[in-house]
């Protein structure tokens, strides 16, 4: 029987971190070593409530030679305290943070070179299997009109959603383009016949919503919908632990969700 990953959990008091918590107690593939907060999170030195044992909420990184991979979802700065201990200590390392400038955006590109890096926006690998379905439809039908809709709650402040700019940055990059050549982020008035090529967005903003992220592709007499809705925000701690247990043990790199899921499916 393989051994356990012995895993860190960065940003171990926010809605990410408590998801992954609550899951990784139950997860015999994990022995949790260290739940990392904020130096000024109330939470520090206060027990793990999800988890047996003495641990406690900490500031303070493991001793080297203690874990194989970091899950970070923390913020800017705490993924640059968790990057710099990867580094460090070769401890691969799983991210959801956004929000990073192009100055972090180059470091981690760099880093992929020292340690196994594995990011995403979104963990949820429904999500990572929408994507890889949207390049192979973009791809093969590139003059096929395109529009993505996607809906959350209404407490949700950026739109489009992080998800749907990457769905759509897919199926540009399949087609040859970008997406800041062909993105179409709202229609209004009389606006004309639609250019071939772009890529229109839809938002929608209400109740508790999750996530539902819908693609159109749009051809004569014909359409084809690929739809992923989340309905339960764990989905996102699930996928992020699979990555964790995924990436365990391999070779410095730039990863993502659907080099895992191609790795699964055996190519």
């Amino acid at each position: 029987m393989p051994k356990p990953v012995r895993l860190a959990i960065n940003g171990a008091t926010g809605r990410m971190g408590q998801a992954l918590l609550a899951l990784v107690k139950d997860d015999a593939r994990f022995i949790l070593v260290a739940a990392i907060a904020s130096p000024t999170s109330s939470k520090l030195g206060q027990p793990i409530d999800a988890c047996a044992g003495a641990l406690t909420y900490s500031h303070e990184w493991p001793a080297p030679g203690t874990l194989d991979v970091v899950v970070d979802f923390s913020g800017p700065a705490g993924l640059a305290e968790a990057l710099t201990y990867c580094e460090s200590n070769s401890v691969g390392l799983v991210t959801g943070t956004t929000g990073l400038d192009a100055t972090f955006a180059q470091r981690l590109n760099a880093s992929a070179a020292r340690i196994a890096l594995l990011r995403s926006a979104n963990f949820s690998l429904g999500v990572a299997v929408l994507t890889r379905l949207l390049r192979q439809a973009a791809a093969a039908l590139p003059d096929w009109d395109l529009d993505i809709i996607e809906a959350h709650h209404n407490r949700k402040e950026d739109a489009p959603s992080g998800t749907a700019l990457a769905l759509g940055e897919a199926a540009a990059a399949a087609r040859g383009t970008s997406l800041r050549e062909s993105a179409v982020y709202a229609r209004e008035g009389r606006v004309g016949p639609r250019e071939l090529g772009t890529i229109g967005f839809a938002v929608v903003r209400g109740g508790d919503v999750v996530g539902e992220h819908e693609v159109f592709l749009m051809g004569q007499g014909e359409r084809i919908e690929l739809t992923h809705r989340a309905t339960d925000r764990s989905i996102f701690a699930r996928g992020a632990l699979e990555a964790a247990h995924w990436l365990s043990g391999r070779v410095a790199g730039d990863y993502d969700l659907d080099a895992m899921l191609a790795d699964r499916a055996g190519h």
